[in-house]
């Protein structure tokens, strides 16, 4: 992590902890810019302390890395004067030697951190250049804002700001409750529609069934009129031939009483036995013709002498 996002997350804390959860995403423009301008001052003074803190290690740096020149010019002028020791002592001039390498090592990484801290140093001088842009730019905000209140009835800016965030989220609470009013009158709207068209199906297929039954009823009385029709032509049918049929039992019992044959007595016919009486009849009709044509033949020679 670099000087500039130990800055930035210092202060992005420092923000958190002093703006309220439920706050954060209610501040406006205005807002944001006094937030910002107290960012600018706290950065300054952070940027204050680092330099001094930075001034104070730098020259601790220095410091050391003159004491560690020092040293190595000791240690090398003690290895011209007492080379035939660090022969002998070859582990302990080996030692040394590293040692002395690891110094080297930590001085050039001290500078190099120098370094990459000049150059956190300066971008945020450039964020801090950037946000004093960012202020004079929205200055023009806080002026209308500091006219507003001075012709309202609040007496600080602060009090503006919050009565609108406060017609800000009721706005937004009402809209909120208009959305939920309108998609619940969607729904019933549409449980409205889908009765209606439930009862549409169920009332076309009532309909469809009343014209079958209609057509079914029409059926029904047709072929009611047409056995009706039937049965007349039956009882008139009847009729005729009851009719008929007691003409022709009158006449065969005239027949019958011309024939001279006995009635309801013993070896006599019955009055309604019409088909014995026919028998009869025709017994008798077959008598006389017997008889006619034995009148109408001549008479034989036998009968003459």
């Amino acid at each position: 992590m670099n000087l500039e996002e130990y800055f930035r997350t210092i202060h992005e804390e420092q923000a958190l902890k002093k703006c309220p959860m439920g706050e954060r995403y209610l501040l406006t423009g205005a807002t944001q810019r006094l937030e910002q301008r107290k960012e600018i001052i706290e950065v300054d003074k952070q940027l204050k302390a680092h330099r001094e803190e930075f001034e104070l290690k730098r020259k601790s740096w220095r410091d050391r890395r003159d004491e560690v020149l020092m040293k190595e010019e000791k240690l090398k002028e003690s290895l011209l004067n007492f080379d035939r020791f660090l022969k002998e002592n070859d582990a302990k001039r080996s030692r040394g030697a590293k040692k002395a390498e690891a110094e080297k090592q930590v001085v050039l990484q001290k500078e190099a951190e120098i370094e990459r801290l000049k150059e956190e140093c300066a971008a945020l001088e450039g964020r801090k250049q950037k946000l004093q842009c960012r202020v004079q730019r929205n200055s023009l905000y806080w002026n209308f804002l500091k006219q507003v209140v001075d012709l309202a009835k609040f007496e600080e800016v602060w009090e503006l700001v919050g009565r609108f965030e406060t017609l800000l989220i009721t706005r937004q609470q009402l809209r909120q409750r208009e959305s939920e009013v309108q998609e619940q009158l969607d729904r019933q709207r549409g449980a409205l529609q889908t009765y209606i068209d439930q009862q549409s199906c169920l009332l076309l297929q009532k309909n469809n069934l009343l014209s079958q039954l209609q057509t079914q009823l029409d059926q029904t009385r047709s072929e009611a009129l047409r056995w009706e029709s039937k049965w007349n032509h039956i009882q008139n049918t009847a009729a005729k031939e009851t009719l008929l049929l007691g003409q022709i039992k009158m006449v065969t019992l005239n027949l019958y009483q011309m024939t001279d044959e006995e009635l309801e007595g013993e070896g006599g016919v019955a009055f309604n036995d019409t088909e014995t009486q026919l028998d009869k009849i025709q017994i008798f009709i077959q008598n006389q013709t017997d008889i006619m044509k034995d009148i109408k033949s001549p008479p034989s020679d036998t009968t003459l002498d």
